[in-house]
């Protein structure tokens, strides 16, 4: 596999595309996810795209903002959308960046389990180091954590093996090239809709007010039949890839 920015080759955008993402349709419906995807031409030299004979099978989106300020001396507890929402707030703003945010990498069904997911976290270090930065960040989601739900994430995320790696295997790839764990965060992505609307999007009844445990959903969403809606606030885990020079 090959792996180009969208910068250097924009010709490849139409096939960014095509490829499927691997979230679950209800994590499609995120408000955030617009104010970056819907300028993606802005991100173009954060927008890398792995290529096997002509052919995207892979994607990863990245984004820079600024930290570091009395306004920002740590990262957002609303880790995925708070990123998004503060590299457009900078760019309004005409703030230089301090750091990049990982945002997503997606590989095509069909190449998964050959190590491309590693390939392109790499890839993504290698070219945020060609900016000019020392670090990579992620507000990572870990893969197996829809299978325990109700297990808190503070707990979950330090879970370790004998071999002292993450539990998690999308953690574990971090992990073995480099990063760090260096937080939670609680509310990285806020979604909410309708008890319709979540039907569509999962299939399931929505049908009593509680909670839910949704497939594909690191922890159970919240039912109010009475007020019509349901909201689902997943956490992530930060996790950080540092470099000197």
């Amino acid at each position: 596999m090959d792996v180009f920015t969208l910068a250097a080759r924009p010709d490849l955008e139409d096939q960014l595309w095509d490829l499927t993402r691997s979230w679950p349709r209800f994590m499609l419906q995120d408000p955030i996810a617009d104010l970056y995807y819907s300028e993606l031409d802005r991100w173009s030299e954060h927008v890398l795209i792995g290529v096997d004979a002509g052919t995207v099978i892979a994607r990863g989106f990245s984004v820079s903002f600024s930290m570091g300020d009395e306004h920002r001396p740590s990262l957002p507890v609303d880790g995925w959308d708070g990123i998004v929402r503060w590299s457009y707030l900078d760019r309004l703003a005409d703030r230089a960046p301090t750091h990049v945010s990982a945002l997503e990498i997606a590989i095509a069904p069909e190449n998964m389990g050959a190590g491309l997911s590693s390939q392109m976290v790499h890839a993504m270090i290698a070219n945020v180091d060609r900016l000019g930065f020392q670090q990579l960040l992620a507000p990572v989601r870990p893969s197996a954590k829809h299978e325990e739900p109700t297990t808190p994430m503070e707990e979950y995320a330090h879970r370790r093996r004998p071999d002292g790696l993450p539990h998690d295997p999308w953690m574990r790839v971090h992990a073995r090239l480099g990063a760090e764990i260096i937080g939670v965060c609680p509310r990285s992505m806020t979604i909410s809709g309708t008890l319709a609307e979540w039907r569509e999007w999962t299939d399931q009844a929505f049908d009593a007010s509680g909670t839910l445990e949704v497939p594909n959903a690191l922890v159970p969403v919240h039912v109010d039949t009475d007020q019509d809606h349901a909201v689902y606030v997943e956490p992530n885990v930060w996790m950080e890839h540092r470099w000197d020079g």
